[in-house]
């Protein structure tokens, strides 16, 4: 069976790039071990965000009462795990529907680099084939990251796969790490009816966003309930009675919690072992595999994406290192016009599930002051947002930064409803060079969300009216 690419994985990195790489006219296949979609469908993105929705109208039938209506009613654990399988399901066949469409080949089987050109691919039922290609592209992504005092058994200490699809409802949760998965499944819980608390490392919870982003996401969470302890770790885990025993040291002394189960939510690892990088000779470098701007490993005709290289771990970086990837290839074939350019990994945006939802972009006000620029920082509160208060959601705020000299959009940061539909606008407008002066100049539609980011820009050149 020979190809001329060959993708590893069938994640939003990996048919994304399989896709690309069929428009571009070449022989195309994907190796995939368990279902297409990959982590991202399957057991991330998506059905996440299916189980977060069951939440948030669980919180709406608990608060109808702000809304001028009369609503009960209970949340059917099971239920809300199964309409979030089916919609995973759903999205994984939609992923079949497009290799059958772009004609590209799909092989059941764990993949491994056997030579130079040969991948070998063992099936579930033992049996191995030699899938031969001129070139390789590893999409092989993530999984839970291991603490050592956190083994997961699947049980009583789990990951996000089983956080997902748990047989009923815990009564109290300890969620060890508080990025996005931590964070999203901390709210999800809490608002079920689960006892959570939050262990995080770092002195603050959503430890990669601004600081005030931190603030104003603990003091909602706090409100609805969710214990925070912040300078924390979680030095072991007794699991030897009916629930768990954890013993976490904080700046005041060693603590014990008790909770029916731990989610270890402290990261991402690369799924890089016994794929064969080190029969090939493929460099890697801290548990990544290395690559350069267009995603060229150290062997030729192997290439590499997604959260198996450096940057960040998600799914909308994954799939534009496929392109970029598939693209230079096919320039380097004359197959396509021009050479892609390099993705600018300072102007990616983050997103994050909770209630409040956060978003951002760029820089934060720290790291614009830490990189010596003199900036201009713009905040509007929710509160004074006719849409959010028309909504029933006017916590939060958005904040802007911008370089005095130049005008230049150095990032955006925000919490509260529905942001993470507005953040695209600060991406295409930093990637345009576009100053604050041209986005003032732009009218925004009210009433909306998205107008609070021209309000915010307005806040910032001393310009605001509505506050």
């Amino acid at each position: 069976m020979a190809y001329d690419v060959v993708v590893l994985g069938s994640g939003p990195g990996g048919y994304v790039a399989a896709i690309r790489a069929s428009q571009l006219g070449f022989k195309t296949a994907v190796i995939e071990k368990e279902s297409l979609g990959g982590i991202c469908l399957n057991w991330g993105c998506i059905p996440t965000k299916a189980l977060l929705k069951s939440a948030q109208v669980f919180e709406y039938i608990k608060h109808s009462k702000d809304y001028g209506i009369e609503a009960s009613g209970t949340a059917d654990f099971s239920a809300v795990i199964k309409r979030s399988r089916g919609v995973a399901d759903k999205m994984s066949k939609g992923v079949t529907f497009l290799m059958k469409k772009n004609k590209i080949d799909v092989i059941m089987g764990f993949g491994k680099l056997k030579a130079k050109g040969q991948i070998e691919v063992k099936s579930a039922d033992g049996k191995t084939q030699i899938v031969e290609a001129k070139h390789i592209i590893l999409a092989t992504g993530g999984r839970s990251r291991e603490l050592p005092s956190l083994k997961i058994d699947g049980k009583k200490i789990i990951g996000y796969r089983e956080a997902m699809v748990l047989p009923q409802q815990p009564k109290s949760m300890i969620v060890v790490g508080s990025g996005a998965i931590g964070v999203e499944f901390g709210y999800f819980y809490a608002t079920l009816g689960t006892k959570v608390t939050i262990v995080e490392f770092m002195d603050r919870i959503v430890p990669v966003e601004d600081e005030e982003i931190s603030k104003e996401l603990a003091k909602n969470f706090k409100k609805n309930g969710i214990e925070i302890m912040t300078s924390s770790e979680v030095t072991s885990v007794d699991t030897g009675g009916n629930g768990v025993k954890a013993k976490v040291k904080t700046k005041d002394g060693e603590v014990t919690l008790e909770a029916d189960v731990v989610l270890s939510a402290v990261g991402v690892a690369a799924n890089i072992e016994g794929i064969g990088l080190e029969e090939l000779g493929v460099k890697t470098e801290k548990g990544k595999i290395a690559v350069d701007k267009y995603y060229k490993t150290n062997v030729q005709g192997v290439y590499a994406i997604g959260d198996c290289v450096p940057g960040q771990a998600l799914a909308h970086v994954a799939s534009k290192e496929g392109i970029i990837c598939v693209e230079s290839i096919a320039y380097g074939e004359k197959k396509y016009n021009h050479q892609p350019e390099a993705l600018d990994y300072g102007n990616v945006p983050g997103c994050t599930y909770c209630t409040p939802e956060i978003a951002s972009v760029g820089l934060t006000e720290k790291q614009a002051k830490d990189a010596g620029y003199e900036i201009k920082v713009g905040k509007f509160p929710l509160s004074a947002a006719g849409k959010a208060s028309a909504a029933g959601h006017n916590e939060g705020f958005i904040k802007v930064i911008f370089d005095a000299k130049y005008g230049e959009w150095l990032g955006t940061h925000m919490i509260g409803y529905n942001v993470t539909e507005m953040i695209a606008e600060t991406v295409v407008a930093r990637k345009l060079e576009t100053t604050y002066h041209e986005v003032l100049d732009s009218i925004h539609p009210h009433p909306t969300m998205s107008e609070n980011i021209k309000e915010a820009i307005e806040v910032a050149y001393g310009e605001a009216i509505h506050i």
